[in-house]
């Protein structure tokens, strides 16, 4: 049965079997938008008398609700204090520091005056002294500022008494301070430190009040509110508090109920009231279906490729965007149950590098475009809205980017370099969408905005790498990433060609060179070419001595041969070539370079070698079975071939000898016909002539002749 539609596809004309495929993607992409844009919308007001039940037709957040719930809880959360033990030493310290500066200068000045002679200076003089010492400790304690009542009391007391003051008040201080004190608590704990002092018998009079009003200063807060503490479980508190949901189903309003302001907000919070028709977004949805559908069908009419070319890029990207549909509707099928933008998950780049893997960079900017219109329709989520501007932008971006970043290659490599950079680009975008909103995020929105961005580019190019050989055996496509596979010299089949016919190896490896160099000064498939080359004579496995660039033991077995069976030996290495191909599964393309690459060429040798024997032959007797090169490619490496065997077997090539060697192998298999069939120019021949003698000029150049 899919032979037989197979057959019919491929029996149709390429404009009506694009309208054929067009119009049923058409009738598809509509069915899963009118999913989407056919919902039920009320026409009420406020205080209105509800003439039905209305369910919610989705899970949303309220989110004003939602935060006056957090706030509340915020408000409830006690401030966390913490205690320091370390604040009661650091007081005490400062209150030894004070009385060590008194008596510091009371004693350097007794001392001084003990020296000179001289009578003692006086308090004034004493506090001035004083007052300076004091100047670093009152800049780092202002509340230790001491008045001048103080310092002149403090002056005027015998060493001895110092000391004790200096004992008894760090110690009273340090009792004080060692329990937890608030700044509620401060004045009550001064008045006891004041108390305390009262009641000590070991101060004096006259130096009661300088203690009480330095133990007053000593007195600070020992627990203190800790704000980061006091934040987080504000934050935990928030946290805790469940989002407010509109859940799917559940009852909005019920028949008869009167719709008040908060039952309204509600019903506006899930697109439920509008007073248009469902009739308007659906005609819109067709015409977004036609423009679409329309854009494709230009494109295939407008781009100059044969018939059978168009036809598989058509099924190619019909597939690919069918998948996407597929993968989008799911998106939007899920999308309602998160707070969050899940479309950002959908992978950007792999619709693009697909198609141009598949087919070409032009089909791939167009895929690119639609494929990001498709999905900012599908995948918006808010009733109001025509298209998820940000959606559509993100994968519009994301796609372009791997255009530019893929350059001309198919390896893995470089398939997985571009999504890393499409990753970039998507988290690029991504800090765009999050600045314009103007909005806050939670740490764990932005964590999964992050993710989700380099999983979109990470995920294109796996799921590109994973798609390829499916599209490559199901539309027997050579892309460029599989001619990249098949040129690994682990292949089986290199490994054979290299293991059992070492001559023709090197042979081949020559002759991709030449082709490769030739075919991409044209603008032909250069990676094809030099593949193919790999491969054009694996039919020589089969005998391998029986090819001259194989028999390194000086013996020829077609000397013991008729001319006859030497000719049926030598022109079936094309087609077991091509049969060997076919048994491996090998790319049409590859076959066709090894059953091609003679063409229907005369075997000149063996021709020759009959008809001088005295044999009636004929030179269609010796001619190889073909078909003539039927593409640029498969001609040139016929040329290349040629020319490789024959400058090889030069014993001097030089670059004239090289240059009359070329023209003359491309005039005689033009003037054979060779040529007929593929679409290669004079001017395209001309130009191949140059590039391949310039490149075995560069193999077979002179070399100086070193002394022994």
């Amino acid at each position: 049965m899919f032979r037989s539609i197979s057959h019919f596809l491929k029996s149709l004309k390429f404009n009506y079997l694009s309208l054929f495929l067009i119009g049923l993607f058409a009738v598809f992409l509509f069915a899963f938008l009118y999913g989407g844009v056919k919902k039920e919308t009320y026409e009420l007001t406020e205080f209105q008398i509800s003439p039905q039940t209305i369910r919610s037709i989705k899970t949303i957040e309220d989110t004003a609700k939602t935060e006056e719930e957090r706030e509340r809880a915020a408000l409830e959360v006690g401030p966390v204090y913490q205690f320091s033990e370390d604040i009661a030493k650091n007081r005490q310290a400062i209150i030894v520091s004070l009385f060590d500066l008194v008596i510091e200068v009371k004693t350097t000045a007794e001392n001084e005056a003990v020296e000179l002679g001289e009578p003692s200076k006086g308090n004034k003089e004493l506090a001035e002294i004083l007052r300076e010492k004091l100047v670093s400790l009152e800049e780092k304690e202002p509340s230790m500022l001491l008045g001048d009542d103080v310092i002149n009391k403090l002056l005027s007391q015998d060493i001895a008494v110092l000391l004790s003051l200096q004992k008894t008040l760090a110690s009273i201080i340090g009792e004080e301070l060692s329990k937890p004190v608030r700044t509620g608590d401060i004045t009550s704990v001064k008045y006891e430190v004041e108390r305390k002092l009262r009641f000590t018998d070991s101060i004096p009079p006259t130096a009661l009040q300088a203690a009480i009003a330095i133990g007053r200063s000593a007195i600070v807060e020992t627990e203190m509110v800790n704000e980061e503490a006091t934040q987080m479980n504000i934050e935990q508190a928030k946290a805790a508090v469940e989002p407010t949901r509109i859940l799917l189903g559940q009852v909005i309003v019920r028949e008869g109920q009167v719709i008040d302001r908060e039952v309204y907000k509600q019903l506006k919070l899930l697109g439920l009231l509008t007073n248009q028709s469902t009739v308007k977004p659906i005609a819109g949805s067709i015409l977004f279906v036609l423009l679409v559908s329309s854009i494709i069908y230009m494109h295939f009419v407008t781009w100059k490729a044969t018939s059978a070319v168009k036809k598989k890029a058509l099924l190619i990207v019909l597939t690919i965007f069918f998948l996407l549909v597929i993968l989008m509707k799911l998106i939007a099928l899920i999308e309602p149950n998160f707070d969050i933008v899940i479309a950002f998950l959908f992978p950007t780049a792999l619709a693009p590098l697909l198609v141009k893997l598949l087919t070409n960079e032009r089909l791939a900017v167009m895929t690119t475009i639609i494929t990001a219109a498709t999905a900012g329709v599908i995948l918006q989520e808010s009733f109001a809205s025509i298209i998820q501007m940000e959606v559509a932008l993100y994968i519009l971006f994301g796609g372009i980017t791997s255009l530019y970043l893929l350059g001309s290659g198919g390896r893995r490599t470089s398939i997985l370099g571009t999504s890393l950079g499409v990753a970039i680009s998507n988290l690029i975008f991504i800090g765009f969408y999050l600045l314009m909103t103007q909005s806050s995020y939670e740490l764990s929105e932005l964590l999964f905005y992050a993710i989700a961005a380099a999983t979109s580019g990470i995920l294109s190019g796996a799921l590109t790498i994973g798609l390829m050989p499916f599209f490559e055996s199901v539309f027997k496509i050579m892309s460029d990433m599989r001619l990249i596979e098949l040129s690994n010299p682990n292949h089986p089949l290199l490994k054979k060609v290299l293991t059992e016919t070492p001559g023709t190896y090197h042979h081949s490896v020559m002759v991709a060179n030449l082709s490769d160099a030739a075919c991409e000064s044209i603008g032909a498939n250069g990676l094809l070419a030099r593949v193919g080359s790999y491969y054009h004579d694996i039919g020589k496995t089969i005998r391998p001595n029986y090819f001259i660039e194989n028999q390194h033991s000086g013996q020829n077995p077609h000397d013991k041969l008729s001319p006859e069976r030497s000719r049926d030996i030598i022109i079936a290495h094309a087609e077991e070539g091509a049969n060997l191909l076919e048994k491996h599964k090998m790319p049409t393309e590859i076959i066709d370079i090894a059953r091609q690459h003679h063409g229907t060429s005369l075997l000149k040798f063996f021709f020759v070698k009959a008809r001088d024997s005295g044999d009636d032959v004929t030179e269609d007797e010796y001619r190889y079975a073909g078909p003539k090169p039927q593409t640029k490619e498969i001609a040139i490496i016929s040329i290349a071939d040629s020319v490789e065997a024959a400058v090889r077997s030069m014993k001097e090539p030089t670059v004239e000898k090289i240059a009359t060697l070329v023209r003359a192998i491309v005039k005689d298999k033009l003037n054979d016909g060779q040529f007929d069939e593929c679409d290669l120019s004079m001017k395209e021949l001309r130009e191949v002539e140059k590039v391949i003698c310039k490149t075995l000029n560069g193999i077979f150049h002179n070399r100086i002749e070193y002394p022994k």
